[in-house]
């Protein structure tokens, strides 16, 4: 019975690797070509418990405005170089869970000699709690919609981000991709590829990864979406995403693409077919 349990566990904290690994897949893709480096699981102390996901500035006088495009509320706002994020989307926002957000902020701080100044921490979460559970902790909306701060002498230190409630901002439009609510879920995908936000990375393997899990909430429904999203991983998710834009047509592929890109690939006699004498 006992060895059932434990198989449970590890099974349970398995597929919630994968989801703080699809999360962080997205970031690195989005994030990296800004000098924001991006980590899943990393330590915060020399040994385990390992966090969520961790963002570092290499900048050393705040976010550009190319890094600001990218990073949600909250963590925009934010003048700390070292981002840590606690992710819940299966689990309510309980005591247990900031409790978690504030070990992690603890140690990390300790393990790397940082102050609150130089490293801050963010509880993201997929669901949104009850007004009374806010009030239990002492966290309040700023003027940021989805974003709360706490009142209290230990929460304090932690930010709440709600992805259900951050505004319809193109900079929010990524990490509203794992809002819980289907209607904002379905108004993130379409801000990307309306604005063709994935294009703000060079590689295509952004698109791949967005493509890929717009492609996998649109194929399940109901308790299967939950169910299924703990199983799927970035590698799953790219592939998918790669093979769903094989099938498009090919002005449909080619659309939002730059002159260079559209070209990038072909030989100089392939750029040159079908032109008229003066436009060669």
């Amino acid at each position: 019975m006992e060895k059932q349990l434990e198989q449970k566990k590890k099974v349970k904290r398995r597929k919630q690797k994968n989801l703080h690994r699809l999360l962080g897949a997205l970031f690195t893709e989005l994030l990296t070509p800004v000098d924001i480096i991006v980590k899943t699981d990393f330590p915060v102390m020399s040994d385990p418990p390992e966090g969520d996901i961790l963002f570092f500035n290499k900048k050393k006088t705040g976010w550009t405005p190319e890094q600001q495009m990218r990073l949600p509320d909250g963590i925009r706002d934010s003048n700390a170089n070292h981002i840590i994020l606690e992710f819940k989307y299966t689990e309510s926002i309980n005591k247990k869970a900031f409790r978690q957000a504030l070990g992690y902020d603890y140690f990390y701080k300790r393990f790397q000699e940082l102050n609150d100044i130089e490293a801050q921490t963010f509880l993201l979460s997929s669901k949104t709690p009850n007004q009374k559970t806010l009030m239990r902790f002492g966290y309040t909306m700023t003027s940021k919609k989805g974003v709360y701060k706490s009142k209290h002498e230990l929460f304090c230190l932690i930010d709440l981000i709600l992805l259900n409630e951050l505004s319809d901002e193109q900079h929010n439009a990524f990490v509203k991709c794992f809002a819980s609510r289907k209607k904002e879920r379905e108004y993130a995908f379409n801000t990307i590829k309306r604005y063709k936000l994935f294009f703000l990375s060079k590689s295509k393997r952004l698109q791949w990864l967005i493509q890929g899990l717009w492609k996998f909430w649109h194929t399940l429904k109901g308790d299967y979406v939950m169910e299924n999203l703990l199983e799927l991983s970035p590698e799953q998710a790219i592939e998918m995403g790669k093979m769903w834009l094989s099938t498009l047509p090919p002005e449909e592929r080619l659309q939002g693409l730059k002159p260079e890109q559209r070209l990038q690939g072909l030989k100089p006699e392939q750029r040159l077919q079908g032109l008229k004498p003066e436009q060669r």
